[in-house]
């Protein structure tokens, strides 16, 4: 089992910064990838970005791409998500997850474990 905590969600203006980090904890050998997600009101949970554990690769929703910015911290089974340019339709409840499956990136149905969510809500 991995256990992820996350944090830093929180009220902004428009054009602002926040900084999501979800800690993880627990079997965090076995993750091939973290990812983040959001749910905004009365929307289907969508892909933001994905981290590969080992290489490092990474990969964003178009509509993020230029504005956020996925890391890690290996040493801290740490994983960021630097938010940044942020617009009102950036709201949502933004949830951490992780991954074993060899090649699992966008689709949500292949990450196991998830985070309670942290909100983000942009006022225009």
């Amino acid at each position: 089992q991995v256990q992820l905590v996350e944090s830093g969600g929180g009220l902004v203006q428009a054009g602002g910064s926040l900084r999501l980090s979800c800690a993880a904890s627990g079997r965090t050998f076995s993750t091939y990838a973290m990812g983040w997600f959001r749910q905004g009101p009365g929307k289907e949970r969508e892909f933001v970005a994905v981290i590969n554990w080992t290489s490092g690769a990474r990969y964003y929703v178009d509509s993020v791409k230029g504005r956020f910015t996925i890391s890690r911290d290996n040493a801290k089974n740490s994983v960021f998500l630097q938010m940044n340019s942020l617009k009102p339709e950036d709201t949502a409840v933004y949830y951490c997850a992780a991954t074993g499956r060899v090649g699992a990136r966008t689709n949500k149905d292949e990450y196991d474990y998830w985070g309670q969510g942290t909100q983000v809500t942009v006022s225009s």
